[in-house]
């Protein structure tokens, strides 16, 4: 490849300089790639955002990988600290490390990874790797996971005031010291994901105005306080999925005005506060799938004009309110498959798939018992005109009367007409 080699004496961190392009960037130069390497507790793996769901490898019909293509982690991921796109930045890497392999550079199982880049250190510990006791001052990006952890070693974080992104997956933590984040006032993502966190300290996010990203989904959250998180002006992604939360308290999202995607999928709740979205003016993306929610309020949406994916799916609903989407002129994707629902009010889609939105990544309203009479005539007739738009067109069937029951919707609009 031609990669140059240093290696600096008394230590095992070694520098490996690109001297062309490297594929994936085409004539590009790579300005940020200065180097991997390794030193003792340390050593590189360039960051990826936080808590992207990947994709199930099994073979996925059409409406499964729409719906992964709308996971509340599809936003466009921003580029690494190094300047790279992340999927490049490992590829790079990989390829990094196949050039020293070749020179025999052995990486200690003992090491974390590390990458250098023009913007700052980013650091990625697993296990066998021994956590580090201090962070290099420049580290921008650290990754501590599946470590067999109830707490954080104490003072980790100090010193590393420029860190923009924190990993704490899959660990089993119980508890986070309210002091944990106060040395990284700049932090951007903090990812939680599955680990054991019961509650949060009132106090824990009181430097954290700069926090963008939280991700708190797969723990054991019951109950969740408004309190905890306070200090959180900047926040526009939280991600609260994959808990045990029975209710949500009022006033919760109160200060939240800048949130683009909230995700309370895969918990408990049967109600939500009616004040839950009073707080968001620019909200994008709304998870509430696989919840036990019976009825959708009809002033819940209502303060959310610019939403443009809501995710209803795999709860009880029976009842959707007359206007409840009323205002949605943004809406992209919408599921209320499997659900409970027989009817819906008249008028309910009357702002749903117009000329400048037209639900243009599709509807999905399968696995429903409907009732197929003249009160769903409604529903049928905007049905025909947005056919092209369906998912699972061949799930979304009459449950009675006798005379159509177990035909498809489409089928029954068609002979309405």
């Amino acid at each position: 490849m031609g990669l140059s080699r240093k290696q600096f004496p008394g230590s095992n961190f070694v520098i490996l300089t690109p001297p062309v392009p490297l594929p994936g960037l085409g004539s590009t130069p790579i300005r940020n790639w200065t180097g991997v390497g390794t030193s003792p507790g340390l050593a590189p793996l360039p960051p990826v955002q936080a808590g992207i769901r990947p994709p199930p490898q099994a073979r996925r019909t059409q409406k499964e990988m729409r719906r992964a293509s709308m996971s509340s982690w599809s936003r466009q991921r921003p580029q690494s600290p190094g300047g790279v796109q992340p999927h490049l930045s490992r590829t790079l890497f990989l390829l990094l490390l196949l050039a020293a392999s070749a020179w025999g550079v052995t990486l200690s199982p003992k090491d974390c990874q590390v990458f250098h880049s023009d913007n700052g250190t980013s650091i990625s510990c697993q296990p066998p790797a021994e956590i580090p006791s201090h962070l290099p001052a420049d580290t921008v990006y650290l990754a501590v996971e599946f470590f067999n952890l109830t707490h954080l070693p104490a003072g980790i974080l100090q010193g590393a005031s420029k860190l923009r992104e924190l990993h704490l997956s899959t660990n089993g933590l119980e508890g986070l010291s309210p002091q944990l984040l106060q040395p990284v006032p700049q932090l951007r993502v903090l990812d939680l994901t599955r680990n054991a966190l019961t509650r949060l300290l009132p106090g824990l996010f009181q430097a954290s105005a700069a926090l963008d990203t939280l991700v708190l989904k797969e723990n054991q959250l019951e109950v969740l306080e408004a309190s905890w998180l306070h200090g959180l002006k900047a926040l526009g992604h939280l991600d609260l999925s994959g808990n045990r939360l029975r209710k949500l308290p009022p006033g919760l999202l109160a200060n939240f005005t800048l949130l683009r995607t909230l995700d309370l999928g895969e918990n408990q709740l049967e109600t939500l506060p009616p004040d839950l979205l009073r707080g968001p003016l620019q909200l994008e993306r709304l998870h509430l799938e696989g919840n036990r929610l019976q009825v959708l309020e009809k002033d819940l949406l209502v303060a959310q004009p610019d939403l443009r994916y809501l995710f209803l799916n795999c709860n009880k609903l029976a009842r959707v309110a007359a206007g409840a989407f009323q205002g949605l002129r943004q809406l992209d994707m919408l599921d209320l498959s499997n659900n409970s629902l027989a009817s819906v009010p008249e008028g309910l889609w009357a702002s749903l798939g117009q000329s400048n939105r037209d639900l243009r990544d599709g509807f999905d309203i399968s696995s429903n018992p409907w009732i197929c009479d003249r009160n769903l005539s409604d529903l049928l007739r905007w049905l025909k005109a947005q056919k092209d738009k369906m998912f699972s067109p061949g799930d979304t069937r009459c449950a009675g009367p006798e005379a159509v029951k177990g035909q498809p919707l489409l089928a029954v609009a068609e002979w309405a007409q």
